[in-house]
């Protein structure tokens, strides 16, 4: 198999982390309405829509984002 190049090694991470932030969203979105973190994340959600929307997911603020937002998830899993 050849080596990849930069550019379509750069490619498949960003797949990856539109993949990963997509996932992300639908997790968020299914998290318990009751739960404190819920509550939380759904700023971190909404947000992430919009950059998505606009193709900015993979920018530094979308990278935070997605990082806040596993966050939020792991505590909420934590709280059950």
């Amino acid at each position: 198999m050849p080596p990849h190049n930069n550019a379509e090694m750069n490619e498949t991470v960003i797949f990856r982390n539109l993949d990963l932030a997509k996932m992300l969203i639908a997790r968020l979105e299914r998290m318990s309405a009751d739960s404190y973190w819920a509550r939380q994340a759904s700023g971190v959600r909404g947000s992430l829509l919009k950059l998505d929307e606009n193709g900015e997911l993979e920018t530094e603020q979308g990278l935070k984002l997605i990082e806040q937002g596993f966050d939020f998830l792991e505590k909420a899993a934590r709280e059950k």
